[in-house]
């Protein structure tokens, strides 16, 4: 992690608006009935009440305990347990009582498992799609070490949308996430990318963490040579003060010209906004296609 340092004022656009209601109690109820974990809380989303108002969420699976421990990340490390074997059909049923037509997947990095979690993913990803006629599932994958077998097992399940973040430029690495290889989650990208069937490709950024902008373009150019389809870039936010520090946060008319230059390189959705995470709204991204 770098040195500590002062962090900047948040400015008026990072406020949230405070947001309530039935469905965002009722979400919150079906997903202690299930026992199922979410991104949304472990990861302390600033667009949680948001997301759960909607009625829906990014499913964690794999338990809340992550085998890595990243800089930037509020989602706990530590030893993981063993993957619940009933975790796929409480996914699938809490899917089905959301009426979800578009489901997103994510787990912790589980590096303690021979497949990195992959068979997990792929018993998920295969009942949502017996449950519910027709969904759409995004799986929101680790690196599984480049395990390019692992990978397949995800795959090869049914996967609509293959998302995998870069997370941040490559210099920033080393300090942002030290466990991880950028070259290895571009290859991840691309090797999806080109398996049969029709499976499109994501991968998100944070900006705010020290980088240039001219690193987030190379980046972007990256990802784009890898034939990612959809980008996703947010503004980092450090969930508490041991967290790797803000070092800036980035004008809404700079997320704009991010927005603007990855669709000038042909991506096929991209959304660009302080409050952007890899998931948010992914079903509205996956219709610009």
């Amino acid at each position: 992690m770098s040195s500590a340092r002062p962090a900047p004022r948040k400015p008026e656009w990072l406020k949230i608006k405070i947001q309530g209601g039935e469905n965002l109690a009722r979400v919150n109820g079906l997903l202690s009935r299930y026992a199922l974990n979410t991104v949304c809380k472990e990861a302390n989303c600033p667009n949680r009440m948001e997301c759960y108002g909607s009625r829906t969420a990014t499913f964690m699976i794999l338990g809340a305990l992550c085998s890595r421990d990243c800089a930037f990340c509020n989602v706990a490390h530590g030893p993981p347990q063993p993957p619940d074997g009933g975790e796929a059909l409480r996914v699938a049923s809490a899917a089905k009582e959301l009426g979800l037509g578009y489901a997103v997947i994510t787990s912790v990095t589980r590096d303690d498992l021979p497949d990195g979690g992959a068979g997990h993913f792929a018993r998920v990803i295969r009942e949502l799609k017996n449950t519910l006629a027709g969904i759409v599932v995004e799986a929101l994958v680790p690196d599984f070490q480049g395990s390019g077998e692992a990978l397949e097992t995800v795959l090869g399940a049914g996967v609509d949308v293959l998302n995998h973040n870069v997370e941040t430029v490559p210099r920033l690495y080393p300090a942002v996430r030290p466990q991880a290889l950028y070259p290895r989650s571009l290859g991840l990208l691309e090797r999806a990318g080109k398996t049969a069937g029709g499976v499109r490709t994501k991968s998100g950024l944070m900006v705010g963490l020290g980088e240039t902008a001219e690193e987030i373009r190379e980046v972007i150019r990256d990802l784009k040579n890898v034939g990612c389809d959809f980008l996703t870039i947010g503004q980092y936010l450090a969930p508490s003060a041991s967290h790797y520090p803000v070092a800036e946060y980035i004008h809404p008319a700079r997320f704009e010209e991010y927005r603007r230059y990855a669709l000038s390189l042909g991506f096929s959705g991209v959304a660009s906004g302080p409050f952007v995470r890899s998931s948010y709204r992914a079903a509205e991204m996956a219709a610009l296609h």
